[in-house]
């Protein structure tokens, strides 16, 4: 389905998203190079050492604390997190940190590839562009409803500690 700017913004706000901004592109063939998993897995861990620069929003997504620790030094990816590449390979993007952007799998991501998939057979696509490293809705910035507030104040600290650490 083509879709227009309008159109696309729509579509995105009724996948839960009406924050994101989208670009649109005109999607090519590349090829892939074989080994394009390993350097995706070390780009990956690059990515995750890079998050330093957005501890504020990482504190928000009330992830637990091993977690949080686990993602800011290179560690593990917490669960229902994913990496995603704003321009996908396939349609000539590139392997590179400023390709990247880090969101919840479900439903962010999810709806994401929705979205993308809805556009299949366009000859313009257009595509998730969040501004920022990490994606997290603006309607919840403010954070939950309830919770562990101590666990939250403690990841904010910690991460505010780590971020100064590094002179950022």
């Amino acid at each position: 389905m083509q879709l227009n700017q309008s159109n696309a913004e729509r579509l995105i706000a009724e996948l839960g998203m009406k924050d994101m901004p989208i670009m649109e592109i005109a999607p090519h063939s590349c090829a892939i190079s074989p080994d394009w998993f390993t350097k995706y897995k070390e780009l990956c861990h690059e990515f995750m050492l890079s998050l330093t620069d957005s501890v504020e929003t990482l504190a928000f997504m009330n992830l637990p604390q091993d977690d949080f620790m686990g993602l800011i030094m290179g560690r593990s990816v917490p669960e229902n997190m994913s990496f995603r590449l704003r321009v996908p390979l396939t349609f000539g993007g590139k392997l590179e940190i400023d390709n990247m952007f880090m969101c919840r799998t479900f439903p962010h991501a999810y709806n994401m590839d929705r979205f993308i998939m809805a556009q299949s057979d366009a000859q313009t696509i257009w595509l998730p562009n969040p501004p920022n490293k990490v994606y997290h809705p603006a309607q919840t910035l403010g954070g939950g409803d309830g919770g562990n507030g101590t666990e939250d104040r403690l990841t904010e600290t910690i991460a505010s500690q780590i971020a100064s650490d590094r002179d950022f």
